[in-house]
């Protein structure tokens, strides 16, 4: 029997009956307020159109654009591979070679612009830096894929946040359909569960180390029972000093509205750290058939760097990992830091289905594959970013 497969609309979303599992009812309480009110209310630089892909009753988010090329790079491939990147290339600490490839990203930047490059529905696209996947089975992927490309047969299709490790069945259907995989970043995974054999000796000093920092500085962790509705002006503003202005503007940028929601309805597991009732430290992660990622994490970068905050955040994070025993996406940078605490390192892409497209919008994506392939993922290694 072929998968069933309904997409809704934000006119029709009232005629949808939300699954009654933790999944589902995850997604409802996610996704409706945006699909009511409008991505703009819950992510101020985010500009698409929200649907729910209905796949035999699991609801799965898709976006669709058409060039916002100021987006952030949650819906914007552009933004992802040319405005970040460029951001990104400090990192390399080599004048020279950020030069040439600043260039070259200028180049490319002007040809993918020409090729309608942020044409693209993006599957499972919860507007999130690291999207985890539920558990559909090959079939009903295939037959979401042939949905979406009846339905935007102008529009390329797209699947962030894949990886090796986690996404090994879908990786694989979906290259049985010809899609190319496109690198977008390194980033680094850990093992907490009990077979794992987590850390080597010295991970577990260092965390060890880390997790003393709270008490001698006076910090109290707080959960999701004591995190408050009058603390959100602040999680707002220590994502902010991290997430956006040390990192990137280009990063989504969460409103107080969106936290508030979070928060409310649990959607994100938010805790911290507390010291004379002023929280300075916040991470939310969130949990999908056994693996666990973070999207919002951010400090007060005001305050002095010998208190230690992100890396109390961390071992914090490896600890709900750990007593959960869950596979940590620990998402990309500080890769120095995530190594030495035992995370491996994992190349993730962007899956997409080009071939329904004429020539002259699938070269780009070509070129670019070949590039990252070549050039990006061997600097990614060497300079271990």
């Amino acid at each position: 029997m072929s998968p069933r497969i309904e997409l809704y609309d934000a006119s029709e979303i009232g005629s949808y009956t939300w699954p009654d599992t933790e999944y589902g009812r995850y997604a409802k309480h996610y996704l409706l307020p945006m699909l009511e009110q409008g991505v703009e209310r819950f992510a101020g630089n985010v500009h698409t159109r929200m649907l729910v892909l209905s796949v035999d009753g699991t609801p799965l988010p898709i976006t669709v654009n058409e060039a916002e090329y100021d987006n952030s790079y949650v819906c914007s491939p552009y933004t992802h591979y040319v405005s970040y990147a460029k951001q990104e290339l400090a990192l390399l600490g080599n004048r020279v070679l950020i030069a040439v490839l600043g260039v070259l990203l200028s180049g490319i930047g002007l040809l993918l612009k020409r090729s309608r490059f942020n044409r693209v529905v993006h599957v499972n696209n919860w507007l999130l830096s690291t999207n985890l996947y539920p558990n559909l089975d090959g079939d009903q992927w295939e037959a979401a894929l042939d949905k979406l490309l009846s339905l935007f047969p102008e529009h390329a299709i797209a699947f962030r946040s894949l990886n090796p490790t986690m996404n090994f069945r879908e990786m694989e259907r979906l290259r049985a359909r010809n899609c190319l995989f496109v690198p977008s970043r390194q980033i680094y995974l850990l093992r907490t569960d009990e077979g794992s054999g987590f850390g080597n000796a010295k991970s577990r000093w260092l965390l060890k180390r880390d997790r003393a920092l709270a008490g001698k500085h006076g910090y109290e962790i707080v959960g999701p029972g004591s995190v408050k509705e009058a603390d959100i002006p602040r999680i707002a503003e220590l994502y902010r000093m991290l997430y956006l202005e040390k990192y990137s503007w280009h990063n989504p940028q969460f409103t107080e509205a969106f936290l508030a929601q979070m928060l409310s309805e649990g959607t994100l597991e938010i805790y911290g750290f507390r010291r004379e009732d002023r929280l300075d430290a916040v991470l939310g992660f969130y949990a999908r058939d056994g693996a666990m990622t973070t999207p919002l994490f951010g400090y007060d970068t005001s305050l002095p760097q010998e208190l230690g905050l992100y890396r109390m955040l961390s071992a914090l994070l490896i600890d709900l990992g750990i007593g959960r025993g869950q596979l940590l996406h620990e998402s990309s940078g500080a890769a120095q830091f995530k190594r030495n605490r035992g995370a491996v390192a994992e190349i993730e892409y962007t899956a997409i289905h080009i071939r329904h497209l004429p020539l002259r919008r699938r070269w780009t994506w070509v070129m670019l594959e070949k590039l990252l392939t070549g050039i990006g993922i061997p600097l990614l290694r060497k300079f271990k970013l």
